[in-house]
Order: structure tokens, then C-alpha cells, then sequence
């Protein structure tokens, strides 16, 4: 599977799904974009899932209608980047063949995937 990080992700989260194996372009490495909307086309001309900590992508998705190859919503406040990190790579590597073109959001204790 093929993601690319937006620049809220921790650093830890990218270096652990990096290590189970995922194919992960960081932003904060490749990109100087901020914006949403061009993370969002960055990931779709690439086909990757955007991992991303930013609530905007889910307006951008479903009250803008933009078209994306599938989103990970990581909603873990008050965790350590470390923990973050497992949990985030433990649900990749469970769900990854439900995630793409979904809206997938990681919380304490609950994922939700939403086609």
C-alpha cells in the first residue's frame, strides 16, 4: 500500500509504517506545500491513501465532494508519538485492503471506515 503523510504526522508514525513495509512519501520530506487541497491532488495524481491528523480533509471529502484514493483520519490526542505510532501501523496492517477510496478514522479504542 502506498500513503503519503501530511505534515502533522509525527515523525514517529512515518518511521514505524516505513518499517512494517508501507511505501510512505512524507510531506514535510518531498513536498514545500501546505495547502489541503494540493496534499489531496498530490495523493490522488500518486495513488496514495493520505494519512493526515487535519479534520479539513473530511469537509474537503464530503461536504466539497473532492475526489480522493482513500483517507486516514488519525484522532488520538493526549497519546505519545510512540503510541500513536503502534497503534496507527497495527490498524494499517489489519485493515489495509478495506482503505482504499475509504474515509478511515482512527480513535481511542474505535476505527471507523466509511465508504
Amino acid at each position: 500500500m502506498k500513503l503519503l503523510a501530511d505534515e502533522g504526522v509525527d515523525k514517529p508514525i512515518v518511521i514505524a509504517i516505513r518499517e512494517a513495509g508501507f511505501d510512505v512519501d512524507y510531506i514535510l520530506e518531498s513536498y514545500q506545500v501546505a495547502e489541503d487541497e494540493l496534499i489531496l491532488k498530490i495523493a490522488n495524481s500518486q495513488e496514495r491513501i493520505l494519512l493526515t491528523q487535519d479534520k479539513d480533509f473530511g469537509e474537503l471529502v464530503f461536504r466539497l465532494k473532492q475526489s480522493h484514493t482513500g483517507i486516514v483520519l488519525i484522532r488520538l490526542e493526549g497519546y505519545t508519538s510512540a503510541i500513536k505510532a503502534q497503534i496507527v501501523k497495527d490498524v494499517l496492517l489489519a485493515h489495509q485492503n478495506e482503505l482504499t477510496t475509504a474515509f478511515t478514522v482512527i480513535q481511542p479504542n474505535a476505527i471507523r471506515i466509511r465508504k
